[in-house]
């Protein structure tokens, strides 16, 4: 299967996925509270039993996933100006709309449970047992994040994030090495969101979210593959 069919019915898959999420987030939480016993207390607010807390992995990952997840329709909507190639174009408005649609519901979520979508003070990747390790924290560079330090020597915000540079080079590339440094960027990208979904789907505790997270494993390792036949295509491969 060429890598443009792969994508089309990724995206399909995808697409029931968030819709999904989307009906069953305010059930998800209303459910949170009927077992909220079965869970560890400390996971929820004081005084709101199914809620998540400000520092559980759900908030967390809703939080660091949309920042994840702004930077790939940035960089999606950049290469769609600089290449004419129509498969790179369709794999790149394909990742924006879903993306972006994605971003929405972690950000409605946090505004149903009441949380902040920014925490000052406290590192990327909290959440997630190692996960913030080497990352810095920058929130005044457009990349949408918090947090009181800066990044150094143009670390990423988060694992696979691209770095400020290399969004500049994004930006002045055009034709196939604009292609190829997209494709290898989001499969960056990609390996990093997987990882953090990954994360998400074994330490959150609503299952939307879970649901969520899961689909985004199958779906960006699908895109995965259909990235590595398209810089095979032009003689390049991932950077790692």
């Amino acid at each position: 299967m060429t890598a443009a069919p792969r994508v089309r019915r990724v995206r399909r898959a995808v697409g029931s996925v968030a819709a999904l999420a989307l009906l069953c987030a305010g059930a998800a939480t209303v459910a949170a509270a009927r077992d909220d016993g079965a869970r560890d207390p400390a996971h929820h607010a004081a005084g709101a039993p199914g809620t998540p807390a400000a520092d559980s992995a759900d908030a967390g990952f809703a939080r660091d996933m949309a920042v994840h997840h702004q930077q790939a329709v940035e960089m999606s909507f950049v290469v769609r100006d600089r290449t004419r190639d129509e498969e790179v174009r369709r794999l790149a408005y394909d990742i924006a709309n879903t993306q972006a649609n994605q971003r929405g519901m972690l950000l409605g979520w946090l505004d149903l449970w009441e949380l902040p979508k920014t925490t000052a003070g406290q590192e990327p990747m909290g959440w997630m047992p190692g996960g913030h390790e080497g990352h810095a924290m920058n929130g005044a560079d457009g990349a949408g994040g918090s947090g009181s330090g800066h990044r150094a020597h143009d670390e990423p915000l988060m694992p696979g994030m691209a770095t400020r540079a290399e969004l500049a080079r994004l930006r002045t590339a055009s034709g196939r090495a604009a292609e190829v440094l997209y494709l290898q960027l989001m499969t960056d990208h990609h390996k990093g969101g997987v990882d953090m979904a990954r994360g998400c789907a074994r330490l959150c505790a609503v299952k939307a979210e879970k649901r969520l997270a899961r689909g985004m494993v199958a779906a960006q390792q699908s895109e995965l593959d259909a990235m590595a036949d398209m810089l095979k295509a032009r003689g390049a491969r991932p950077r790692s």
